[in-house]
């Protein structure tokens, strides 16, 4: 069975999907973007501050479903630039600081032209 996990302090869903799901002692993530909660915009539009507020945003799904960042086992990344990486990684790194699994990946575009995107499957 699976549970549903919201959060205030996160973005709502864009789309028919839920910020995460929990299942079999773990959590996925829905991709978060660079959307400020508080104000439902896409404030930043640099690499560096649209990767911090995305943390932030995947911190606080993670929070809600009772795990951490911590407890992440898998990321996957997506870039508007793959020139944007080694900002992009420094700052990932600060945060995933037990280093899960990773794919990064460029892509053409991204929902509402953010630079970047990222989605996580933590234990619970």
């Amino acid at each position: 069975m699976s549970e549903k996990v919201y959060t205030k302090n996160a973005p709502d869903a864009i789309g028919p999907y839920s910020q995460a799901v929990k299942a079999g002692g773990l959590v996925f993530t829905s991709g978060q973007i660079a959307i400020n909660p508080a104000t439902g915009n896409v404030e930043a539009d640099t690499i560096e501050g649209q990767t911090e507020q995305v943390m932030k945003n995947l911190k606080a799904v993670l929070e809600a479903s009772g795990s951490s960042l911590e407890k992440a086992v898998k990321t996957v990344c997506f870039l508007a630039d793959m020139g944007d990486f080694a900002v992009f990684n420094e700052i990932y790194g600060k945060y995933f600081t037990g280093k899960p699994a990773r794919s990064c990946v460029a892509v053409k575009t991204l929902p509402k032209n953010v630079l970047c995107e990222v989605e996580v499957i933590a234990e619970c």
